[in-house]
């Protein structure tokens, strides 16, 4: 991945991000800017802004780590809350019922490409 000024879109190679697995990105909304991750699950790409709908703090305890082992489910390292990749949807823990909120994520070619909706 480049280190990059964040902005309003992020992209990377397709190949960067193999299946069950993730990257960091920060994008800019509204002169803010936004911590988020890209997760590629079974079913395809999807990004999320990394904070729990808990209490709002980050997913990952250590850098770029929001998968559980066999990489099925987003964890909160924080309460343990988890979460559906494919929706961002909260299957179990103290945010139970909730969701990530999600930002936009299309393919261009060999590229991922995210955007703050």
């Amino acid at each position: 991945m480049r280190a990059m000024t964040p902005s309003a879109e992020w992209s990377c190679a397709a190949s960067d991000v193999p299946p069950d697995t993730t990257a960091t990105l920060r994008l800019v909304r509204d002169g803010r800017v936004v911590d988020a991750f890209l997760v590629h699950a079974r079913d395809g790409y999807r990004a999320y802004v990394n904070r729990c709908p808990h209490v709002g703090t980050p997913l990952d305890l250590f850098p770029n780590e929001f998968l559980s082992d066999d990489g099925r489910e987003i964890v909160c390292s924080t309460h343990g809350a988890i979460f559906e990749p494919a929706t961002g949807r909260c299957l179990g823990g103290p945010c139970a019922g909730d969701r990530l909120t999600p930002l936009t994520v299309q393919r261009d070619g060999d590229r991922v490409v995210v955007r703050v909706p």
